[in-house]
Order: structure tokens, then sequence, then C-alpha cells
């Protein structure tokens, strides 16, 4: 955990994100890609363990220390898809790695169907397509997205008196965590207020997705993956119930021990998810 880090940030020419930075400089290009309201100590574990590798891990567009997209804006899986290649046009990066989680990974795996030209490798922990619905919920689902947003308004983000509260109240969330890794997410993710300390993520990050794919449409995005992919999938994490997806996927597919945030939790989850990924990105 005492690897050196360096902290950058990227100003692009839509918005400006925050970065942690690994490995040599003469290493593999990867762009890491986070879960959702996580931040870039997601790869706090995992990036030290990985050789060879120039990684590139962000604060996604309103996670950590990232900006936060303008009023009247939103948070859809394309956005964050032009993020990742703005990124990329920056650094000079004209085929790079993708590594991601949960989020990250679906993200990943759209930009590595939508462009796989530009796309080395695709490494995926515990997340693939994107959730689905079928075509006749449409107008049903944007209905009750746009309420939501409307009622948002309204609603305040909970503060939390002291920091061992906030860190409490992360490991029993949506997708539980370990002290450890709900620690190394609050550090960058929260800020504080007056009473106490609140997160810095964007309160939009919580609304349903207005719009959501078919499976025939998220399948077409696997199917046009053009480089070696690699999907370590956790054994008590949110990929494992969906086998019938799981035998569609023309992809390198490891069940590891471990829940969703497998790389993070603890260390034997991270030095496992490393040495898979070490094998793949090193692979002849």
């Amino acid at each position: 955990m005492s690897t050196p880090v360096e902290e950058v940030r990227l100003s692009l020419p839509h918005i400006e994100l925050a970065a942690h930075l690994f490995g040599p400089e003469d290493g593999l290009p990867v762009i890491a890609l986070h879960g959702w309201l996580d931040n870039a100590n997601s790869f706090a574990r995992l990036a030290p363990k990985l050789h060879g590798l120039r990684i590139v891990a962000l604060d996604m567009a309103g996670h950590g220390h990232s900006a936060h997209r303008p009023a009247g804006a939103g948070y859809s899986l394309w956005d964050y898809v032009f993020d990742v290649l703005q990124v990329a046009e920056q650094l000079g990066w004209k085929r790079f790695a993708l590594l991601g989680h949960s989020l990250g990974a679906i993200v990943s795996l759209v930009l590595a169907g939508a462009l796989p030209e530009r796309v080395t490798h695709l490494g995926l922990i515990d997340g693939v397509v994107p959730p689905t619905a079928a075509g006749e919920n449409a107008a049903e689902r944007l209905g009750m997205a746009l309420q939501a947003q409307l009622n948002l308004q309204d609603k305040r983000k909970p503060v939390y008196s002291t920091l061992d509260r906030a860190v409490e109240a992360r490991m029993k969330g949506v997708v539980a965590v370990s002290r450890e890794a709900a620690e190394l997410l609050a550090q960058r993710g929260l800020m504080p207020v007056p009473g106490g300390y609140t997160w810095r993520t964007d309160s939009r990050l919580t609304l349903a997705s207005p719009m959501r794919l078919t499976d025939e449409q998220a399948m077409a995005f696997v199917r046009r993956v053009g480089c070696p992919t690699q999907l370590v999938v956790a054994d008590d994490g949110m990929l494992v119930k969906h086998s019938e997806l799981l035998s569609q996927l023309p992809f390198t597919v490891n069940t590891l021990p471990g829940g969703h945030h497998l790389h993070l939790n603890d260390e034997p989850g991270a030095i496992l998810v490393a040495d898979c990924f070490n094998r793949f990105f090193h692979a002849p």
C-alpha cells in the first residue's frame, strides 16, 4: 500500500478529471475505470501489483476529485465512454488497454465494442454488459426516470458526524465492502461540510438510467470486441448468478473467491486478481 502513486488532473475540452498514475512511463498504456459510486482508490491494492503497465486510474466524472457534469446534464453510459476516449486523446494514446470494475467494466466493454481498433486488451472485474430491458418498457422507464430527476432537487446528501460513521455506512452500502476497502474509498470520496462529512459524489449518480439497451443490442458490443479479453468473476459477486450470460461470452473467464470488490477488499483477493491479470497482459 506504500507504492508511490502520482496524482494528476486531466483538463479535457468538456470536463476536468482527476486520476492516479501507476507504473513505468514506458509500460503498456492502460486506463482503469472504477465502479459506481467508487473512485480511483478502487485500484489502490491492485494497480501496484500489476507489472509493466502504465495505469491511469480515473476518478470518473461525478466521482472522487473529478468535476461534476454541468446542471441539466446527466451521467449516461455513452458520456463516460466519450470521457475515456478524450483521456486517451489527451495522453496521445492511439491504442491502449482498458481495465474496469463493475460500471467501469461496462464502460470498457462498450468502448472496446464501439471502437475495437483502439483497444489492445480488455480486462474486466465482475462486470461486462450494461443492464438490459425489454424494448416495450422504454416509455414507462423514461417516465419514472424523469420524475425521479425532478424529485432529486428536494433531496440532500447524508452528513456523518465522524469519518468512522461514514466508513461504516460505506461498508453497508448497496454492495458491502470490507472496512479497509471502505476506508480507502472514503479517503478519496469524502469531504468536510458543516456538521461533519459527506460524499463528494454527484447526487445525480443515484438516478436510474432513463433508457436501457435490449439484450440483442448489448450483445452486439460483445461480438464486436476485437482484442484479447479477460473477465474475472467473483464467486460471491454480482455476475456469478448470470450463468446464461457468461456462457454466451467469447472471453476468457476466471472465477475467483471473494465478493464484488474482491480486488480491493483484502490483500489475498488483490493478489489473486493481480496474478490473473499479470498473466493476461503479458501473454505471448
